[in-house]
């Protein structure tokens, strides 16, 4: 692997990084508060600066591998991280902390390190909902533009659509086609601040930051209490369809936008996903029901907190760390399911799951007849043996890497709920956990390694695991190399 071209290429996105940093300065200067306005401004120079020293070598590159493109995804997302951890550290949160929740910005996760939110402005708060509307928008542009060509679990079988053939060059229908989601995520994102705005008397800035954040599937809110803060019942039904539609495949929404009014109903992936938001919903309405919380009150709370977790995002509209047992393990399920592939949400992706379940079953009655021949099919087509062998790989990898990141919490002095919650909370990308890093509260009680740790796991999770672990692999490792040309 070219390194200096990786890190030329790298350099060359950081270079146009800058730009975001342009609302919230300009927030900060209408607001008065020029020191802000100054931290921004530095920052972008910074980050300028950087990408052009890093890009300034030549890097020829007529030919583009494979580890090559991983390696650009999985850097861009550090390097932009790191870069977006200037202004938080300007206000005064350690390198650690600045990193954690730039960290949990881009990549759409939602954890928050802030114990107190009073000490910051309104264009620190701008400033973390950006974070993670770019990383949602980067999330798609990314696995549009790069991931097609490499084959990554579950995901080839989505953009081979969209890619049109199996080729490792990115195709200028590919190009259009993120433009065009793009276009798409713009107009949700301002169809939800209008109606949060309209509907539910949201003031302008409460509604951007929320619309930024929900279709993200980042879940920041500049209120401390999240949702619930507003106690706005319009508002919870809003954010919740579209939470629902964040954590949908993009694509499959732009085809229903354009004319294909019954694609959601044709979508496998999209009822597997829709019915588990209905199941669990209902099924914590049951639990929650009672003679303090009427039927209306509990299927409200049940379908947000479902729509929320499910899709990632995070957003809270009670402090669920006060639910019965039974309903906050409805919600683990949720988590565990995650979105659909072709959204920002993360967690194990709901086309994975559903594979695994056709597998299990044919499995079963292969069982009963084994002479049958059942292929295992999705959208009309049968799935061969390396999708389904990288689709079990993730979802195992997924699995496991939750275990060891929340038994490394628990060695490093976290209790057992805690500690595990908090893993698959960062590692699906998904925000809050259980106990003092629910809804209500935040992750700056843990020690300094295990926000790395932590901060480690949403790195891993935004990427997939797999491309993480293919770039630390030894053969990539032994093949480092500075030259840049090819």
């Amino acid at each position: 692997m070219r390194l200096l071209l990786v890190l030329s290429l790298v350099g060359q996105i950081l270079r146009r990084f800058p730009v975001v940093f342009v609302p919230p300065l300009v927030l900060a200067l209408f607001d008065g508060h020029t020191e802000s306005a100054v931290r921004f401004g530095i920052s972008a120079l910074v980050a300028f600066i950087a990408g052009t020293l890093m890009s300034a070598t030549p890097a020829k590159h007529t030919t583009f591998f494979r580890e090559e493109a991983l390696a650009v995804v999985a850097l861009t997302w550090l390097f932009v991280a790191v870069a977006g951890a200037i202004p938080y550290a300007f206000y005064g949160l350690t390198f650690v902390d600045a990193f954690f929740e730039s960290f949990s910005g881009f990549t759409t996760t939602g954890a928050t390190i802030l114990a107190d939110f009073s000490p910051y402005d309104r264009a620190f708060f701008l400033w973390r909902s950006m974070t993670q509307w770019f990383g949602g928008l980067g999330v798609i542009a990314l696995f549009i533009l790069v991931l097609p060509r490499l084959g990554i679990a579950g995901r080839q079988m989505f953009f081979a659509e969209a890619s049109g053939a199996p080729s490792e060059a990115v195709s200028p229908q590919i190009r259009a086609g993120a433009r065009r989601l793009w276009v798409l995520y713009i107009i949700l994102t301002f169809l939800t601040a209008a109606s949060l705005h309209v509907v539910s008397g949201f003031g302008w800035y409460d509604s951007v930051n929320h619309a930024f954040t929900t279709l993200a599937a980042g879940g920041f809110s500049p209120n401390p209490e999240s949702i619930q803060g507003y106690h706005s019942v319009s508002a919870e039904w809003i954010l919740t369809l579209f939470m629902t539609l964040a954590g949908a495949s993009f694509t499959l929404q732009y085809k229903v936008f354009t004319g294909r009014i019954w694609g959601f109903f044709q979508d496998g992936e999209f009822l597997f996903y829709l019915g588990a938001i209905v199941l669990l919903s209902a099924g914590v309405a049951v639990v929650l029901v009672g003679p303090d919380v009427s039927v209306h009150e509990a299927l409200r709370l049940g379908f947000f907190q479902i729509s929320s977790v499910i899709s990632s995002t995070g957003f809270a509209s009670t402090d669920f760390n006060l639910w019965q047992d039974s309903a906050r393990a409805l919600l683990i399920v949720a988590m565990l399911i995650g979105g659909c592939a072709g959204s920002a949400a993360g967690g194990p992706k709901a086309v994975r799951l559903l594979l695994v379940i056709k597998h299990v079953l044919r499995e079963i009655r292969l069982t009963l007849h084994s002479r049958s021949v059942l292929p295992i099919r999705y959208k009309g087509s049968p799935v061969s043996n390396d999708i389904m062998r990288s689709v079990f790989t993730l979802v195992a990898l997924f699995m496991l890497g939750h275990f060891v990141i929340g038994t490394a919490l628990v060695l490093l002095g976290a209790d057992l709920i805690l500690g595990y919650s908090a893993a698959l909370a960062c590692l699906g990308n998904i925000g809050p956990g259980f106990g003092m890093a629910g809804p209500m509260g935040s992750f700056a009680g843990f020690d300094d390694v295990s926000k790395l740790i932590l901060t480690f796991a949403m790195w891993l999770g935004r990427l997939e695991i797999v491309t993480v672990l293919a770039l630390l692999h030894h053969d990539v490792l032994r093949g480092l190399r500075l030259r840049g040309g090819g």
